[in-house]
């Protein structure tokens, strides 16, 4: 299956967290999108590895994404090098995407630059055709951005998700291991609090406010924008 959007998230919740509004409007708009979770999230202090597959099952049959894979790459070890650079490479070419969206360039986890880096390498690996990957021929994708996590970004691009803020909540909670429970016996996080939802929607908040609408999503660019027509913008 050829996706347009295809979103690389270093563990499962990263995307919805970051970028499902975004997801949730593309698909709306008729656009196939698709979810490649590079590992099972088995560091995390709550839950398990088991039971985020079947949380990220939920969430998204709910957001009502096309594809989701799992890579399995070791949590909090994997590394940016030529095996795993190999395997982006593979589900790059094996879905087509016009659009490729990936971790946070710095944050405070250290797996989402790392993330980063490699989905931004195998992405233009991808496209070198003396790289043999099986049947799969050579495919880069037209873009490669960003999306924005903890630490504060200045956004290249931001998308207007309004219409799609309580859906994205929705999506989020699927990770019920994950956020805020008050019957949780299991130990606190940097996520696990109330209050982190509240950070949630400031930022969103204001990342909507540059573009003029209530709730947005921003992205960063490594490369220069394309713009054809400039009264587009």
């Amino acid at each position: 299956m050829k996706l347009d959007i295809l979103a690389f998230a270093a563990h499962p919740d990263d995307a919805e967290l970051s970028c499902s509004g975004t997801l949730l409007q593309h698909i709306a708009m008729g656009k196939k999108v698709g979810i490649i979770d590079l590992t099972r999230g088995e560091l995390g202090t709550r839950g398990s590895a088991e039971l985020r597959d079947q949380e990220a099952a939920n969430s998204s049959k709910i957001m009502g994404i096309h594809v989701r894979e799992n890579l399995r790459m070791a949590d909090g070890f994997f590394e940016d090098n030529k095996e795993h650079q190999l395997t982006i490479i593979e589900m790059i070419r094996k879905y087509q995407p016009d659009l490729v969206l990936a971790n946070a360039i710095n944050d405070r986890h250290i797996d989402h630059g790392r993330g980063a880096e490699l989905v931004h390498k195998a992405s233009f690996l991808a496209g070198l055709s003396k790289i043999e990957t099986g049947d799969l021929k050579a495919w880069r994708p037209k873009r490669v951005l960003h999306y924005i996590q903890d630490y504060f970004m200045q956004p290249d691009v931001v998308v207007d998700i309004t219409p799609w803020f309580e859906k994205k909540k929705e999506c989020i909670m699927a990770f019920s291991s994950q956020f805020y429970n008050p019957k949780s016996k299991e130990p606190e996080t940097p996520i696990s609090s109330a209050s982190f939802f509240q950070f949630l929607e400031a930022r969103s908040r204001e990342m909507g406010r540059l573009i003029g609408v209530e709730f947005g999503e921003g992205f960063v660019s490594k490369t220069p924008l394309n713009l054809k027509d400039l009264t587009g913008i």
